[in-house]
């Protein structure tokens, strides 16, 4: 088929309000941060432990965070506002990407703008922007994936192949690569990404080297997180098994689905966007980027995904979805097509700034509970178990850490300097054991091990354990291993998750066996 000069042509470029948006996007993340009265989250203290234990060929879990943590601590300290820099400036390339996409699928100055918009008002990418996590950068690397897809759809000679211009292809391999090496959540876009091109009207591309290429290219990248799944017995499995029975049991198709309305008015956009580009004549050059997003959705339905994990597919769906409103929009007099535009964006707007409080830690925690108090917005406060708490769980996991290092501080200064010298800080899950970790050295603390998840694999360290500090443990699993367990202090938490809420710390004595020789037995602990 010819091509559609139409829906392939080049836009001008809205370059100064793509900038603008990107710029205002990065801007009011990097304040957030900077003003807000929450701490860490407990995901953020693991990903920077993995960092400090960094061994790049044997990480139990895809390396590029702890890539990118020693790297900003090395560059820019590890303030909240440093660590959190990468995910603010990944925020704004979004935004801008969903931009250049809208332009690619032959979108004018109006669908850019509202691609952009739609993206940086979207709950989705407010809250994953706030954190210090592999979700924002996944969703950076599926977008620009399918950004070179749709860049070998509009510079094609035909509607009916993809480009044989190997600089795409190459774009794509290592924006695939850069996914495995940030999250295995890639090999979904890579499956769906594979039927994609083999049921669109672009199916011969399998028959060049250039597809191939891409996948050398990917697996080469991603190369570390496989070879550490081997080298590691695939703990990826047994992560896995305990998601699936501890976070996705409560998950339903149904969840699944419903939670895509939290996008508001962007999930209508989403909507029309993935129509639009397996059923628009014009879009038929696109069909293996449509393709591509409704496999990724539907996988994750069928796995019981949670809701947000396909957000990654919707700044692609957002601009194709802006570019057919810009069309449906411009057949109407110019009065009315800017009328209903203008109400668009405002509608956005105004949802994104009713959800704020949910979603970027700006106000108090009483301020917040409030909020959902009046707003009756409990669906938004409940936890991966099931638990509706006062705040949304990531503001939950925020609060409390410095006061379980202090006090676990103060049970260690407490005892007198010989047994000191003899200490191992024990935690009992990765939340505790990464807070101990980065507020410890300060407060003069020893090394911290923990036989929960990834902290497994950072080993035991040198010393026996003759005397152990103990957070979160049970008294009941210490005396299985130590002779004598004293209470040395709780920790009180109403504002955190359930397991955060009442902690105990223990001083342990004459073990029943050296660390080292128990560590074996603790594996595949979580």
């Amino acid at each position: 088929m010819t091509r559609d000069t139409v829906a392939t042509s080049h836009p001008p470029l809205a370059a100064r309000a793509l900038a603008a948006l990107s710029a205002f996007t990065f801007a009011l993340h990097v304040l957030v941060n900077q003003f807000s009265p929450y701490g860490f989250q407990r995901d953020e203290f693991l990903y920077m432990a993995m960092g400090r234990h960094l061994r790049l060929w044997r990480m139990d879990f895809p390396p590029f965070i702890a890539m990118l943590s020693e790297a900003e601590r090395f560059l820019l300290g590890d303030s909240i506002t440093a660590i959190r820099l990468a995910p603010a400036l990944a925020a704004a390339l979004l935004v801008l990407l969903a931009g250049l996409i809208a332009r690619e699928l032959g979108g004018g100055r109006f669908a850019q703008i509202l691609a952009a918009v739609v993206v940086v008002t979207s709950p989705f990418f407010l809250r994953s922007a706030d954190l210090f996590q592999p979700v924002i950068l996944d969703q950076l690397w599926w977008t620009l994936a399918l950004y070179a897809l749709v860049k070998l759809g509009a510079s094609a000679p035909s509607d009916d192949v993809l480009s044989t211009a190997p600089r795409w292809w190459i774009v794509l391999g290592v924006a695939c690569g850069l996914g495995l090496l940030t999250k295995f959540s890639l090999f979904f876009f890579g499956a769906a990404l594979v039927v994609a091109i083999l049921i669109a009207p672009q199916r011969r591309a399998i028959l060049t080297p250039w597809p191939w290429l891409a996948a050398v290219i990917a697996f080469v990248i991603g190369s570390p997180s496989i070879v550490g799944q081997m080298l590691l017995g695939y703990p990826v499995v047994a992560q896995m098994k305990t998601l699936q029975s501890q976070q996705l049991a409560h998950v339903s198709a149904w969840t699944f689905v419903a939670g895509q309305f939290y996008l508001g008015g962007g999930a209508l956009i989403v909507l029309a966007g993935a129509l639009y580009l397996v059923l628009a004549g014009r879009m038929r050059a696109f069909r293996a980027v449509g393709w591509t997003c409704i496999g990724a959705f539907v996988l994750l339905l069928v796995l019981h995904g949670k809701p947000y994990y396909i957000a990654a597919i919707y700044p692609t769906l957002f601009a194709a979805g802006a570019v057919a409103f810009e069309r449906w929009t411009g057949r109407w007099s110019v009065r009315g097509a800017a009328f209903v535009r203008a109400l668009a964006v405002m509608v956005l707007v105004a949802y994104a700034a009713l959800v704020v409080p949910l979603e970027l830690p700006i106000f108090s925690k009483e301020t917040t509970a409030a909020f959902v108090s009046r707003t009756r917005m409990s669906g938004a406060t409940r936890t991966n178990q099931g638990h509706v708490l006062k705040l949304p769980q990531d503001y939950a996991d925020m609060l409390g850490w410095p006061e379980l290092a202090a006090a676990v501080a103060h049970a260690y200064d407490s005892l007198p300097p010989e047994k000191r010298a003899q200490v191992v800080i024990i935690a009992d899950n990765y939340g505790e054991a990464g807070a101990l970790e980065y507020y410890g050295p300060r407060l003069g603390l020893p090394r911290v091990v923990s036989a929960a998840g990834s902290y497994w694999f950072f080993g035991p360290g040198e010393k026996p354990g003759a005397v152990a500090v103990s957070l979160g443990v049970e008294k009941e699993d210490l005396e299985k291993l130590f002779e004598t367990v004293t209470p040395a202090g709780r920790v009180l938490n109403p504002w955190g998750v359930p397991e955060e809420s009442d902690v105990s710390i223990y001083v342990s004595e004459h073990p029943r066996t050296t660390l080292q020789e128990l560590w074996p037995s603790l594996a595949g602990r979580n």
